[in-house]
């Protein structure tokens, strides 16, 4: 999707598209922030019922 936004971006100058290229160039850093790797899924601590 940033390939493509940034394709048309590039081709005709559109600042809507250029700002629609950084809202999903920042909702995919949110995304990437909310994600949690197996490693820190593993060590964490549940308490038990």
């Amino acid at each position: 999707m940033l390939d493509f936004t940034w394709k048309v971006f590039s081709k005709t100058g559109n600042i809507d598209t250029y700002l629609l290229l950084k809202e999903i160039e920042e909702q995919d850093e949110i995304r990437s922030d909310m994600l949690i790797t197996e490693e820190e899924w593993q060590s964490q601590t549940f308490p038990q019922h």
